[in-house]
């Protein structure tokens, strides 16, 4: 099968490693790479292309700014390192786009954001907030209050989490190899490339290695359990080296790299997951003028809602049906039951002076709600 082409993709998601952005015998930001990567960042963005970075390096950084010995760090010294490398890669990322007349956003995310649905959410909207500003969001895990029991343990992961939370279609994995091999291939010198992957099963599984690099805390391995998460999610996933200038250029003149292939789209996979995968928590029950417009696309407006029942919270999946009860839909509900109830049948002007809080515009995003739901 041939390989897809990087200028066919909207929502991109680049990951980038410490071992890439720090040179672990100074300690400092490998400057001309970063610019050159920033600089291939700039043509897709200039091309239409939403950009996200999910970049490691806060505790390498802060190690170095606190000249602390090499060795293995105390939790609380990774944490308060990485407190101080966090100001540094903000500000690092932020004057490598602004080169580029681009905007750059710091999200810091730990595990709990990307598995309770509350913080899902919130995380959700205001990344899609940043890339409608055509700002470039640059995510890292957050070293400061992450522990070893709730931290992802690498950041190829959390790429994976990040590209299904913003519905990406591609994840760029940049790593110190330029894709899959049929071996390790520092050990074994007839390990040959693996181009294209259509699925991963198990024999690409055990084809996964250890980590190679000090500051890296992912391996082959950690790459393939992200592939999963975001193939699963519906999107397309690639691994390519990041040594070289220019990474992200080179991929698209057609250099070495592994794709992983979904089978879905993000949109298709997310709605799947809602209308499927998650248990209804309460049902909306809606008139029909707001049943036209949903069916027209539209969002769900608190003015469309004429009844709300079930014991629900916000990001929890609600049944939504019609005034003769027939279920319209499904969906990931912006409020809680006891506020759904208080702004039903009113305007989205009024939910702050009902609640007394600035709330969301609609009831249901129509990012969030699949219409036809209903198991048959």
């Amino acid at each position: 099968m041939s390989s897809p082409e990087l200028k066919n993709f909207r929502r991109i998601v680049i990951k980038v490693g410490s071992s890439l952005l720090i040179d672990s015998a100074k300690g400092e930001v490998r400057a001309s790479w970063l610019a050159a990567l920033a600089a291939d960042i700039a043509r897709l963005h200039a091309d239409g292309r939403d950009v996200l970075v999910v970049s490691s390096g806060s505790i390498a950084l802060g190690r170095s700014k606190l000249k602390l010995p090499r060795g293995a760090l105390k939790l609380e010294e990774s944490q308060a390192a990485a407190a101080v490398g966090q100001i540094a890669l903000a500000r690092i990322w932020s004057e490598v786009l602004g080169a580029h007349d681009i905007g750059a956003g710091q999200i810091l995310v730990t595990l709990q954001d990307t598995e309770e649905r509350r913080r899902y959410l919130n995380a959700r909207s205001t990344i899609a907030k940043l890339l409608e500003w055509r700002a470039v969001p640059v995510i890292n895990e957050n070293d400061t209050v992450a522990t070893n029991e709730i931290r992802y343990g690498d950041n190829d992961r959390l790429a994976a989490r990040v590209a299904t939370m913003a519905s990406a279609d591609l994840l760029v994995l940049l790593s110190d190899i330029d894709g899959l091999y049929t071996a390790p291939p520092g050990a074994n010198p007839d390990a040959t490339l693996i181009p294209v992957v259509e699925s991963v099963t198990a024999e690409i599984e055990a084809m996964a290695g250890a980590a190679e690099s000090e500051l890296s805390r992912g391996g082959m391995y950690t790459k393939i359990e992200a592939a999963k998460i975001a193939t699963t999610a519906g999107t397309h996933m690639l691994i390519a080296s990041g040594k070289i200038e220019h990474p992200l250029q080179a991929i698209a003149d057609g250099g070495r790299c592994t794709w992983f292939l979904s089978p879905a789209n993000p949109v298709t996979a997310r709605k799947r997951w809602i209308a499927g995968s998650l248990e209804p928590k309460g049902t909306l029950t809606i008139d029909a003028g707001a049943v036209a417009a949903l069916r027209a696309g539209k969002s769900l407006l608190p003015a469309g809602v004429i009844r709300v029942d079930g014991a629900f919270a916000r990001g929890d999946a609600v049944v939504v049906r019609g005034p003769d009860t027939h279920e319209i839909g499904r969906g990931l509900v912006a409020y809680d039951a006891d506020h759904a109830e208080q702004i039903k049948g009113h305007s989205s002007p009024e939910v702050m002076r009902i609640l007394g809080i600035t709330g969301r515009a609609e009831m249901i995003h129509r990012d969030d709600l699949v219409i036809g739901a209903a198991p048959g």
